[in-house]
């Protein structure tokens, strides 16, 4: 054990030592902090289906399917650190970088409508979404002109979401719920420009942009239960409609402008 941690820190005091001696030029070993704003954007949408001895009226899932329609466009600070290590050849840099920090987008929104088939009663929709961190793995490649490295990026993301529905209605006080909360993968692109400061500081700033695809539930638990609380004789208390499943998605895009400060030993 004794000799393999010597061996291990012989090795770290090599790449440190690599990384001080080209510090100048882009290359080795950095790590930084950024800050920065996200624009978010985002789809929340709810369906049913009305199949023959079910709860719905045949005009019902296209009512619902409006009201669920739901579009976010929340703005939110984020902050975090980074870690990579560039390569050059010539002008040409190349370099694998990681980075994680905060992005917490939390949007809520309700809807409620009045269905087709038996006005006066309503439903009504609500729809959460949430966000908790952005994680990237990215390779950035470019070129520098002396103290300017000018760079494209791109590579994978992961971000939590937290996805929750929920809908009820006035007519037989009809009540369901759906959504996730996963850790969910995608894509990232984007750009930017870093100059160098001194011998072991430069600063960046880069636009980023992730798409995290589409996040998808179903649910079959909506129920309903009679308004008044008197319930015939022979009746369920509660009357479990499984034949009526609901389909939630949500879409989520961000665009992300961030400025940062690396630090090359």
């Amino acid at each position: 054990m004794k000799r393999l941690l010597a061996v291990s820190g012989v090795i770290a005091l090599a790449l440190v030592a690599a990384a001080s001696a080209s510090a100048q030029n882009f290359t080795g070993f950095y790590f930084g902090g950024y800050v920065g704003g996200s624009v978010n954007s985002s789809v929340a949408q709810t369906t049913t289906v009305s199949p023959i001895g079910g709860y719905f009226a045949t005009t019902s899932p296209a009512a619902i399917a409006t009201a669920g329609h739901m579009a976010f466009g929340p703005t939110n600070i984020t902050g975090g650190g980074q870690v990579g290590w560039n390569f050059r050849f010539g002008h040409f840099i190349v370099g694998p970088e990681v980075d994680f920090g905060s992005s917490r987008m939390n949007v809520t929104a309700s809807s409620t409508a009045i269905y087709p088939c038996c006005s006066p009663t309503t439903f009504t929709v609500n729809q959460s979404a949430k966000t908790r961190g952005l994680f990237t793995a990215r390779a950035r490649a470019g070129w520098a002109f002396g103290p300017l490295f000018l760079y494209g990026t791109g590579g994978v993301g992961l971000t939590n979401i937290n996805y929750q529905e929920f809908f009820t209605d006035t007519f037989e006080n009809a009540t369901e719920n759906g959504g996730a909360h996963v850790d969910k993968a995608g894509w990232v692109v984007g750009g930017g420009a870093e100059i160098a400061l001194s011998h072991h500081f430069s600063m960046k700033g880069e636009f980023i942009y992730s798409n995290f695809g589409t996040l998808t539930s179903t649910s079959t638990n909506l129920a309903t239960s009679f308004l008044d609380g008197i319930v015939p004789s022979g009746f369920p208390t509660i009357t479990l409609w499984p034949q009526n499943p609901f389909t939630h998605t949500l879409t989520l895009t961000q665009k992300i402008g961030r400025f940062g400060v690396n630090f090359r030993f």
